[in-house]
């Protein structure tokens, strides 16, 4: 069944490619997916209407950085906070606990686990325990004024809900961009 196969020995390959190139060379990639991460993110201050919708996109950078090396993920979500500091502060509160999150979180369970499944309920659990946090303990209006700041177990279920379809959406994405590689590398 399509959400029980195993879809990490996909990425395997480019893991492995990843892993015989030099120090140097993860640590300049590490730099590079970090800051395309923070122009990403930072778009929703730059461009007002536009940026918003090439925000979520910040995403990505972590995503890849994090299934190609779990430690240098961590390393691009620090340094990408980093440079939001610098570049964009009022994003500093949404970035760590929602895109970046998902990007991290989802990296970390393609590491960890084989099945569709695992990997994007993995991801949607950090993101909804990211969005609960920016809720329920900074009060800060993530989904608007309508959704009230106390916790309510339908606010959290359907925030989790919504969260399996992005991350899942997020996986299927990565994985066709990581076979077009394994593709290209392999001729």
């Amino acid at each position: 069944m399509y959400l029980f196969k195993q879809i990490s020995e996909d990425v395997k390959p480019i893991h492995l490619d990843f892993k015989k190139n030099s120090k140097t060379k993860r640590l300049v990639l590490c730099a590079l997916f970090a800051c395309i991460a923070a122009v990403l993110q930072a778009a929703g201050g730059f461009l007002p209407v536009l940026g918003y919708f090439i925000s979520p996109f910040a995403t990505a950078p972590i995503l890849f950085c994090s299934m190609l090396s779990l430690p240098l993920g961590v390393m691009a979500y620090f340094l990408t906070n980093l440079l939001l500091l610098i570049l964009q502060p009022s994003e500093l509160i949404v970035f760590p606990f929602t895109t970046g999150l998902l990007g991290l979180g989802t990296g970390v369970a393609f590491y960890f686990f084989k099945k569709r499944i695992s990997i994007i309920v993995t991801g949607a659990a950090f993101l909804t325990v990211g969005i609960i946090i920016l809720l329920n303990i900074f009060k800060f209006p993530l989904l608007g004024p309508t959704i009230s700041s106390s916790f309510s177990l339908l606010t959290t279920s359907s925030i989790f809900l919504f969260s399996c379809i992005y991350s899942w959406i997020w996986i299927d994405i990565v994985l066709i961009i990581f076979k077009r590689l394994k593709k290209a590398l392999t001729r």
